[in-house]
């Protein structure tokens, strides 16, 4: 059996192990929080290190990609010094395969219930494959980078300006301790309502499941989220909220939409290949699977 493991910075508390086969691979499939704990993380990276078929990295990113530009973050690179055999990927591969299928994806399944088209993207730099697709949609955006990771109060309305932004900060803040950007172990459990304003104006909600709850207010009534790793009290928060619908952009496997990084080591693993895939080849992979964004009608 086929193992892929995805090693997280997250809590501990959202940890999932199934067993499934895909292409006719038996595989099991598992997320493991370290709490926040960078060495904690590190030490089971080394431990697994040549045991499994693939690793994700799951609650930080080795980097970014922005357009065909790769930004890496710095303080992420000690969590992952002991892998010298197992492939690694952060998921940074199928944010640019599968989600830059699913603004259409959502035209095809919702699109008239869309109104105004309008989406607040928590962070568009860190999903560049679900911005360009509702870009290609023409869906108006509001990007949040800098609200959402430097809690500096500036939207940001465009490709171009999205693009200057990146190039501008990101070798900045890829220095950066990453717990400073992303809430990570226990802080990924707190709600802070902030930014109201633009929770409101968007019609979808895009980003990741972390910043939105990070910071959504105590209504979203008739919204449209888009985003994954999403757990059942996930699910269950959005419906109180009045969430109309949830669109995960990787797949539901027993209640639970896995992270991008656990679904890219998981087609590593199964490809057999022992190394990292291309977009061509992660593509080709997701066809043949059949894997596509989910929709959830909630309210």
């Amino acid at each position: 059996m086929k193992r892929a493991v995805s090693i997280s910075l997250g809590s501990s508390k959202r940890d999932k192990t199934i067993e499934t086969t895909l292409l006719g691979q038996p595989i099991r499939i598992e997320r493991i929080g370290a709490d926040g704990d960078m060495e904690r993380a590190a030490q089971m990276y080394k431990e697994l290190d040549g045991k499994v078929d693939a690793f994700g990295v799951g609650g930080a990113d080795l980097g970014v990609m922005a357009d065909t530009k790769w930004y890496p973050f710095f303080s992420v690179q000690p969590m992952v010094r002991f892998v010298k055999q197992t492939p690694l990927v952060d998921g940074t591969g199928v944010k640019n395969t599968l989600e830059r299928r699913v603004a259409a994806f959502i035209e095809n399944s919702i699109g008239a219930e869309i109104q105004p088209k309008r989406v607040l993207f928590t962070a568009g730099v860190d999903r560049w494959g679900m911005t360009k697709s509702f870009l290609d949609a023409k869906y108006e955006c509001v990007f949040g980078d800098l609200m959402f990771a430097l809690d500096i109060p500036i939207p940001i309305r465009s490709e171009t300006a999205l693009k200057r932004l990146a190039a501008i900060l990101m070798p900045v803040v890829g220095r950066m301790p990453f717990e400073m950007l992303y809430p990570t172990g226990e802080k990924q459990e707190k709600n802070t309502p902030k930014f109201g304003k633009w929770y409101e104006w968007g019609t979808v909600i895009a980003g990741d499941c972390h910043f939105i709850k990070r910071f959504m207010p105590a209504r979203l009534d008739g919204k449209t989220i888009c985003t994954n790793t999403t757990t059942l009290e996930d699910v269950q928060i959005f419906r109180a909220a009045g969430v109309r619908h949830l669109v995960t952009t990787t797949p539901v496997m027993e209640d639970r939409s896995f992270g991008t990084n656990m679904i890219e080591a998981a087609l590593v693993a199964i490809s057999g290949k022992g190394r990292k895939l291309t977009l061509d080849e992660l593509n080709e992979l997701l066809d043949k699977l059949g894997f596509q964004p989910q929709l959830q009608k909630l309210n």
